[in-house]
């Protein structure tokens, strides 16, 4: 083999080794890229999934904030309402001694010959537990000569009379007393209904009518 052919083979080596390393190279570069893209991706996913934690985290954080509000919220009610209310059942025992205070006044008023000093010390004592009856915004239900209202008046009997307007309040037999907004007790009344006429007077007023003259 002459050292012309020699030359030429070691040439065609060195290009064909050179191609060789130049397709490893570009190989190579594509499995870098490759990589590089999956990375991205797998990068992105990450991120999305760390923004979604994020966000429920966030929604919860809302949640229990507003949760906790409403919990101050009704907390501080209903320690208002324990507050206003605290005394309601000895209120209410009380309710009874003041009745009766009051039926003793009423009593003393109409006997002839009462004892004035005790008389005067029972309403001194009467008004002093309405007194502490205001500091607790306890307040007796107005009734006479208010129209009925079940939300407040309890109808013992009915009166059948002309000179009041139908369902109003004649006359108070026992008083009903309100605590704040809340009924401790309604009052027990007598209510006013119209008179029934009898046929005789349905008669006259027919005639009377009949007679008028236009």
């Amino acid at each position: 083999m002459t050292d012309e052919k020699k030359i030429k083979i070691d040439v065609e080596t060195k290009e064909v080794d050179s191609a060789e390393k130049e397709l490893k190279k570009t190989g190579a570069t594509k499995k870098h890229k490759k990589k590089g893209r999956d990375l991205i991706k797998e990068m992105e996913a990450k991120l999305k999934a760390a923004q979604e934690e994020s966000r429920q985290t966030y929604d919860r954080l809302l949640r229990v904030s507003a949760e906790f509000e409403n919990y101050k919220k009704r907390s501080a009610r209903e320690m208002d309402e324990f507050r206003k209310f605290a005394n309601e059942s000895l209120i209410k025992e009380m309710l009874s001694v003041v009745d009766n205070l009051e039926r003793a006044i009423n009593s003393s008023n109409d006997a002839k010959q009462a004892n004035s000093g005790l008389v005067e010390g029972v309403d001194i004592t009467l008004k002093e537990i309405l007194k502490i009856f205001e500091k607790f915004n306890v307040k007796p239900v107005e009734s006479l000569k208010k129209h009925f209202d079940p939300n407040f008046h309890q109808a013992v009997m009915t009166e059948e009379t002309d000179d009041h307007a139908k369902h109003t309040i004649i006359n108070e037999l026992q008083k009903g007393y309100m605590m704040h907004d809340r009924l401790l007790r309604p009052a027990m009344v007598v209510v006013s209904m119209p008179k029934v006429k009898s046929n005789d007077e349905k008669s006259t007023s027919i005639e009377n009518k009949d007679n008028k003259i236009d």
